[in-house]
């Protein structure tokens, strides 16, 4: 390895670190504040949202999905989009895998696309059986270490903090609502309605 090779690989190994730290290891719940100029604000159910006029979107969020293909978050603007960070080793992706699947089929017509984030699997066939044996019927993104969390979110943004993570995608493609927690089909429909119902 080159010197100039080598600082930027020590730099990146850093921020995948930093982004794993960042990244609790799967929890039921979680707390999030706006604060600072974050722009955004916790309700009582742990959901954060941002005012429309305050939203900002994700950077590129594109890559190989677990089935191999191409896919880019950004060629769905027009559409609500749901982004669920999930790994197959995690309980309470576990635990919400199926009110997902029926939530997405259920406004797959009112414009609502589903796209997982599939994080810390180092291997890409427990992440398939996973979806597989939760009836999971749409995409997901392959990000074993983490580099699409890391760099996908703007700081101060509603980026993920925990696995689980929910955030919901305005149809201009930009970041609306978020849940550090795992969620029921109840839940989901709370953060989602209000932006399929959004002019």
């Amino acid at each position: 390895m080159s010197l100039s090779r080598a600082p930027r690989a020590a730099l990146l190994t850093a921020l995948v670190a930093v982004g794993a730290l960042t990244l609790s290891a799967c929890v039921d719940g979680g707390k999030s504040g706006g604060g600072g100029d974050t722009n955004f604000v916790t309700n009582t159910g742990g959901i954060d949202t941002v005012a429309k006029g305050k939203r900002v979107a994700p950077s590129k969020l594109a890559g190989e999905t677990l089935d191999g293909k191409q896919l880019d978050v950004a060629d769905f603007k027009g559409k609500v989009v749901v982004l669920n960070v999930w790994g197959s080793w995690c309980g309470p992706c576990r635990a919400e895998a199926a009110y997902f699947a029926k939530v997405a089929k259920e406004t797959a017509d009112k414009g609502v696309q589903f796209v997982g984030i599939n994080t810390r699997d180092p291997e890409k066939g427990p992440a398939i059986a996973f979806e597989k044996d939760h009836g999971v019927g749409y995409p997901s993104l392959y990000d074993p270490i983490g580099k699409l969390i890391v760099n996908g979110f703007p700081r101060g943004s509603l980026n993920p903090q925990s696995v689980p993570t929910t955030i919901v995608l305005d149809r201009e493609g930009k970041m609306a609502a978020r849940s550090l927690k795992a969620l029921d089909d109840q839940g989901l429909r709370k953060m989602l309605d209000p932006l399929i119902a959004e002019k």
